[in-house]
């Protein structure tokens, strides 16, 4: 029963609060056929202010702190980053009418970090006073990254395969119908067929060596390079500048400006990007009827599984570490999101050939708000729940 009231004044608070306020604004501004629009500099500026506080925060934490509190979180992030991807292919790849490549693309996009989600809950755990980690903020690359790198090399797995799998199949009918063809052509009298040529060169040699125990060419898929996903994700807006938040928090001492300048713009500048996000959030809705009804279920469904497995990991690292209940609300948190500044650029580029309507889609339309409006409050309640007890 405790929780059941803690989830529900939780959630009404989240619907007065001016996070999900501002972002179910933005959708019903949206609907109306407003043409309110918010330039896209103004835009990246916001976001750039929101996750550089987060960096600086996170990075006067560590410099302040125990590195060895983090190591079981910050694995946990890893393991959940991966697992989501995971989670999505042998899920949603699964269902009728979906594509498995669009399913991978979207597991990515769900298992990486959406940075105003992650704000939006930090800035309710302080209006709430609920304590947390400072550097719990920092968990943010350590799930983002392993999540885009596994969506990419599992697609690239598989369209390799796939490719391979078919110019098997083209090289095998294109070999049966030269050897009918040359099984046809009669011998002229007193002639014989010629003799096949040895390879002259070391191109000709390798290229008939491509042949499998089965008679037939065989193409071996390409391997998939590792790096240049990591390098373009840390390269991201988004990432960028986190990373560089935290680098300047660990190495300088930033504590005044942080305290007169990032911190009181903190909100003020959150509550306009749920505007925004609340406007794309409907734009996107119409993308997302151009797909499998699937995605509606899994968008709904996903972030609050994710969420309850990633604070049942939380859990773990509370009671062997320490870790804080507002920690594990923020892990769970960002499990529950899905990214909306890095990753669709970084899975546009690394797997083109699935459907942005399908992984944007689902994200941004649906699976955003259940993470803000419906896991915040949940794993909130959790949280309060686990320390009444």
């Amino acid at each position: 029963m405790d929780f059941l009231s803690y989830f529900f004044m939780d959630f009404v608070g989240q619907l007065q609060s001016p996070t999900l306020a501002f972002l179910i604004g933005g959708m019903i501004i949206a609907a109306l056929g407003s043409k309110l629009e918010i330039p896209d500099a103004i835009y990246k500026f916001i976001v750039f202010m929101l996750l550089i506080k987060v960096g600086l925060s996170g990075g006067i934490a560590i410099r302040n702190g125990n590195l060895i509190e983090m190591l079981l979180p910050a694995l946990f992030a890893v393991v959940m980053g991966i697992l989501i991807v995971f989670i999505g292919r042998y899920t949603l790849a699964k269902l009728p009418n979906v594509k498995t490549v669009d399913a991978i693309a979207t597991a990515g996009l769900f298992g990486a970090v959406s940075g105003s989600t992650m704000a939006a809950a930090l800035t309710v755990l302080e209006t709430q006073g609920m304590e947390y980690e400072p550097w719990a903020g920092a968990l943010y690359p350590f799930m983002d990254i392993p999540a885009l790198v596994t969506a990419i090399v599992v697609a690239s797995i598989y369209t390799s395969k796939k490719r391979a799998s078919l110019d098997e199949e083209l090289s095998k009918q294109e070999y049966l119908s030269k050897q009918e063809y040359l099984s046809k052509q009669s011998v002229a009298a007193g002639e014989y067929p010629s003799k096949p040529e040895y390879p002259t060169t070391r191109q000709e040699y390798r290229s008939q060596q491509r042949i499998t125990a089965s008679g037939y060419p065989s193409k071996q898929p390409e391997g998939v390079k590792i790096w240049p996903i990591v390098k373009e994700s840390l390269e991201g807006s988004a990432l960028s500048a986190l990373l560089l938040g935290l680098a300047l928090g660990l190495i300088t001492r930033p504590e005044s400006v942080y305290e007169s300048f990032y911190d009181p713009l903190f909100r003020g500048l959150l509550s306009i990007l749920m505007l925004i996000m609340g406007m794309e959030a409907w734009s996107r809705v119409s993308e997302l009827r151009k797909v499998a009804q699937w995605y509606v279920v899994y968008a709904v469904v996903a972030p609050l599984l994710h969420g309850l497995i990633a604070f049942g990991l939380g859990m773990i690292a509370h009671y062997a570490t320490g870790f804080s209940l507002g920690g594990v609300v923020i892990l769970a948190v960002i499990a529950a999101s899905s990214s909306d500044i890095s990753g669709p650029p970084t899975l546009r580029a690394g797997i083109p050939s699935a459907n942005p309507s399908a992984y944007i889609g689902a994200s941004t339309a649906i699976g955003t708000p259940i993470a803000i409006g419906v896991g915040i409050p949940l794993y909130i309640a959790m949280a309060h729940a686990l320390m009444g007890g």
